[in-house]
């Protein structure tokens, strides 16, 4: 039988990819990969686009096309087999990456070919694809010395297994914690569904009562509804000391020394490089231009910043104190006194908007807003095979009835699926050798709670937010116009710019106009009513000082560490973390929390010395999305122009230029702190 990872297929076999295809297909990829390289460049004289660059860009997609649904399996159906299988091919990818990076050869063909008459007769987009080469070619040890090329290829080969590992050990710790609840009265305060899910989950465990677990809408649930305070305490603790030397399983998934490993070995091939540390390792492929910059952009919003959330705490504290005779707040009561007084001041909760956003409404008036904005039409695709029953998928057509993108859709949380909202490509744009056009193919994954008996999936207004934030995402790697492969959709584009294009889309989640038709009660179909949505206006920047400063002590502590970190001192992870929050943070810390023990996003996830991107995204968002104000929500001529000028470029040129060239302008940081309502 053949492999059907081996097959060049439009579309992943998901149904027939086993755990046992893995390895093998892998192994052969790389094997007749490695070996087609060294014949290329063995055989190439005068090296031009056709003859270089397209055969390269074939042989690595078709690597592409076999690891992406593995890697996507890996996160959403974990098994014991998948991941031995998964987590056995990365020394052999890293492995293979170094050597395509380290190839002399190769380098040199890149090198002649960027030198040639004929590269200036090239378009932009394929420059571009030339000039990144080189640039990662340097970044992955072509120039170093035989013995520090191949210290640096052991390195990165330990580092891809150790962030692996960490992964692991979140999804491990997450999966095997949970509390079987017999009497009814600890579940006092959380909101019907949470309780009816917990039900159905203790029923699949064969249990009787209600089974709390970790997956972060039920932590969610508890941590904000929960009246029995020892139960929110109980839960937080064992949330934040996930893969940790804390908490009720201290010590059986510890990420401590994985964590000194990983940040260690970056920090060694960032010397080898010839950089100081890792955060300008990091920055060589963004648009920050040097780490003082990312720090003194960081330490500003802070300071702004503070006293809004000194401010909201103190408001915090007064309330719990009068109204519930609370005379200190531990951290298992921010979130709960805190949607209190989110309750008493503006009259809504997250819980109240549950009704009027069932998904199939959600879904349907998310469609309609990229329909207004750019002329897009999205319809669903029957008898499309999936990994899972709860997948959907669709299409992209535009105004001209071009296919132009398609995407699976995973909402659901469930046992051995990741935690956490992403969107990763199965299939990327570029031109095929027959002329055809290789249709962008987009995973989207949400961990919503699933439908309970008749009650269709509801979701709280912040996760129809993540849902948007999610398909923006999407959007920008479906409708990108590029054909070469490693600048198109969102390819090649700098981590601190990617977000532009999600956190943008979040922007109608919020205008009443939009709202009109992304809402409608799952029992009376009528949509948000206008003084919920007033409500909602006046609670949207809610302690939003406080949620500012938190993401910034993310951020700070993630760049600090990558540039400050000291392999001779192995607490220096714990010390950075300490030192962010003796300057910026206003809230309780347990003396438990070990919040960094399962912040993948910086240990597996591909953001280190990058989560500051999300909030240097956030200006260039907000900054964009000031002009659809200026101009209307659906002002066709503006919609386009962001298609035009931003979604469909991918990477072609840098950021910085493609947003000169939409908004007219460099991007102003005020636009952000006006968004989130931290002006005076």
């Amino acid at each position: 039988m053949t492999n059907p990872l081996l097959q060049d297929s439009p579309l992943p076999a998901f149904k027939d990819i086993q755990a046992q295809h893995v390895e093998p297909a892998i192994s052969e990829l790389i094997s007749r990969n490695l070996k087609a390289i060294d014949k290329l460049v063995e055989n190439l004289q005068s090296p031009t686009y056709e003859t270089l660059i397209l055969p390269i860009e074939e042989l690595e997609d078709a690597l592409n096309k076999a690891w992406s649904p593995v890697g996507h399996l890996n996160a959403v159906v974990n098994t014991a087999e998948l991941r031995t299988a998964y987590n056995n091919c990365l020394p052999m990818l890293s492995d293979y990456g170094t050597q395509i990076g380290q190839n002399q050869g190769l380098y040199n063909a890149y090198l002649a070919l960027k030198e040639s008459q004929s590269y200036t007769k090239l378009s932009i987009a394929q420059q571009k694809v030339i000039t990144n080469a080189i640039r990662d070619f340097k970044l992955s040890g072509v120039a170093l010395p035989q013995a520090q090329r191949e210290q640096f290829a052991k390195l990165s080969q330990e580092l891809s297994q150790l962030e692996s590992q960490f992964q692991d050990n979140v999804m491990d710790a997450t999966d095997h914690w949970h509390l079987d609840v017999k009497d009814s009265q600890m579940l006092a305060g959380l909101p019907e569904q949470a309780i009816k899910l917990a039900k159905v989950v203790a029923e699949k465990a064969q249990m009787s009562g209600w089974r709390l677990t970790l997956d972060f809408p039920c932590y969610q649930s508890i941590i904000t509804y929960a009246d029995n305070r020892q139960l929110r305490q109980q839960i937080h603790e064992a949330y934040f000391t996930r893969a940790s030397d804390k908490g009720p399983d201290a010590g059986k998934w510890d990420n401590t020394h994985l964590m000194e490993k990983i940040v260690s070995t970056r920090h060694q091939m960032a010397q080898l490089l010839g950089f100081d540390n890792y955060a300008k390792r990091s920055l060589a492929k963004k648009m920050a231009k040097s780490t003082e910059q990312v720090i003194t952009f960081l330490e500003e919003l802070a300071i702004k910043a503070k006293p809004f959330a000194q401010k909201e705490f103190a408001e915090l504290q007064a309330f719990a104190k009068g109204e519930y005779d609370i005379e200190k707040l531990e951290p298992w009561d921010i979130a709960y006194y805190s949607e209190k007084l989110r309750q008493k001041r503006f009259a809504i909760s997250q819980e109240t908007l549950r009704p009027y956003f069932p998904v199939p409404v959600v879904l349907k008036g998310m469609f309609e807003v990229v329909h207004r904005l750019y002329g897009l039409r999205v319809s669903e695709k029957a008898g499309v095979e999936t990994w899972h029953p709860d997948v959907r998928f669709f299409e992209i057509y535009d105004n001209q009835n071009q296919l132009r993108g398609q995407f699976y859709l995973d909402l659901f949380a469930r046992n051995h699926k990741r935690g956490g909202a992403w969107m990763d490509e199965a299939r990327v744009r570029r031109l095929l050798p027959n002329g055809q056009i290789q249709t962008p193919v987009a995973f989207l994954t949400c961990n919503f709670r699933a439908q309970v008996g008749d009650i269709p999936s509801l979701l709280t207004h912040d996760e129809v937010i993540t849902l948007f934030h999610e398909f923006g995402h999407g959007l920008h790697h479906m409708l990108t116009k590029i054909e070469c492969a490693s600048v198109s959709g969102i390819n090649g584009v700098a981590w601190d710019a990617v977000e532009l294009p999600s956190q943008f889309m979040e922007n109608w989640c919020w205008q009443k106009e939009a709202l009109s038709f992304i809402s409608g009660h799952y029992q009376t179909q009528e949509p948000l009513p206008d003084d919920l949505l007033e409500k909602m206006h006046r609670a949207q920047n809610f302690q939003s000082g406080m949620m500012l400063l938190r993401q910034l002590e993310f951020s700070l502590f993630d760049f600090r560490l990558h540039c400050e970190f000291n392999p001779e001192s192995s607490a220096r992870i714990q010390e950075i973390l300490d030192d962010v929050r003796s300057k910026y943070s206003v809230t309780p810390i347990a003396p438990y929390n070990r919040f960094q023990h399962s912040f993948g996003h910086i240990f597996s996830g591909g953001y280190a010395a990058g989560y500051y991107s999300y909030l240097w995204a956030e200006v260039l968002s907000q900054d964009a999305f000031a002009k659809f104000e200026e101009e209307g929500i659906f002002n066709p001529n503006t919609g386009n122009a962001f298609l035009h000028k931003i979604l469909e470029k991918g990477a072609s040129e840098d950021p910085d230029v493609l947003f000169r060239d939409f908004r007219g302008r460099d991007p102003d940081i005020n636009a952000l702190l006006h968004h989130r309502g931290l002006v005076e």
